[in-house]
């Protein structure tokens, strides 16, 4: 009798196993390789800090989760504003995005578009590091893609191959290349510019054919990008935007890792972005500024606004910020300029 019960109850044993098992397995299937998607390579802080995230989360998952990099958001054909759709259905499985290009889909990300809000660095991390930030995650959350850690592109300069701009009135009729965001089309509109939008893939050659006359990035691309061959020669720092950066991963793909593998991928981001940060900063935190002079090395003309210059170009455009305030949400933009004031202290 013994015997029987301890059959009876193996057999039933085996059978809960056996049903278990694939249910158990297709929680925790892993893709033989993960897709990135960069706007921007490794030869750029932007795409080293996708770089590092997946190096790190390669070793310290021992292989588990492999990531291939995807640069100039060729997982989307170049079409830097439907990268957010994309994580969100599942074509990109990660990514490390701008928060410009995702602003289409998320309105909350035009905070860091609105003209001359940001004055310095620590402005910048008041923001991202603090409550604001958290805010925003929220809402990155819930528009269906996980974020894990902020990154940073940087502060968008401007460039131009006709003159020195020291003053609103050197944009006028100016043709300068713009990412595809309604708001910096009102910005640089606002300043009498001709905002042209195109991809960043075509920009490069649109500059070396005259086709515009100038574009805004950080400088750290300028200078990968090496601008200054395609008649880019007048450089003026005038800190009119921040363009953080944000690691997410697709909400299936977290899914399907274990609790341990999803704490490893995001302590990864977290450590990668630090990293990532530090790497676009660098030559403009230091004192003198060594980027400048390297700039200043290649025959670049480099304007540096001070205060009472760049509160000029912040007046030229405050009816942009006005107009944008309530359309990104008036509570998140008090957050963020409160949190701004309390870092100036």
């Amino acid at each position: 009798m013994q015997l029987r019960t301890f059959l009876t109850t193996a057999v039933a044993a085996a059978a809960t196993l056996a049903f278990a098992l694939p249910s158990a397995m297709a929680e925790t299937k892993y893709k033989s390789e993960y897709r990135m998607s960069l706007v921007l390579g490794t030869a750029f802080p932007w795409g080293k800090g996708g770089e590092i995230w997946a190096d790190k989360v390669r070793e310290r998952t021992q292989g588990r989760i492999n990531i291939k990099l995807y640069p100039g958001t060729s997982l989307v054909q170049g079409d830097q504003t439907r990268e957010f759709s994309a994580i969100r259905q599942g074509v990109i499985d990660m990514a490390v995005g701008s928060t410009i290009n995702w602003s289409p889909q998320v309105k909350a990300l035009n905070l860091f578009s609105l003209p001359f809000l940001f004055p310095d660095y620590a402005a910048v991390d008041a923001v991202v590091q603090g409550d604001t930030g958290k805010e925003i995650f929220k809402t990155i959350d819930k528009a269906g893609v996980l974020p894990l850690a902020w990154g940073e592109n940087g502060y968008r300069e401007i460039s131009n191959s006709k003159k020195a701009i020291t003053k609103p009135e050197d944009l006028k009729g100016l043709k300068i290349r713009v990412v595809g965001s309604p708001l910096f089309l009102d910005t640089f509109t606002a300043l009498g510019a001709n905002p042209t939008q195109m991809s960043w893939a075509d920009a490069q050659p649109a500059m070396a054919s005259s086709a515009v006359d100038g574009q805004e990035n950080p400088i750290a691309v300028y200078m990968a990008a090496k601008l200054q061959s395609v008649g880019q020669k007048h450089m003026t720092l005038w800190g009119y935007m921040n363009d953080p950066l944000v690691f997410v991963v697709n909400k299936d793909v977290w899914a399907s890792w274990t609790p341990a593998d999803q704490a490893i991928v995001k302590q990864a981001a977290l450590d990668a972005a630090k990293e990532q940060i530090a790497i676009a900063r660098k030559g403009l935190v230091e004192p003198g500024k060594p980027l400048v002079k390297d700039l200043e090395g290649l025959g670049v003309t480099v304007v540096d606004l001070n205060a009472a210059q760049r509160k000029v170009f912040a007046d030229a455009t405050k009816s942009v910020y006005t107009k944008w305030k309530p359309q990104i949400g008036t509570n998140l933009v008090d957050m963020a300029e409160k949190a701004i004031a309390g870092s100036r202290k």
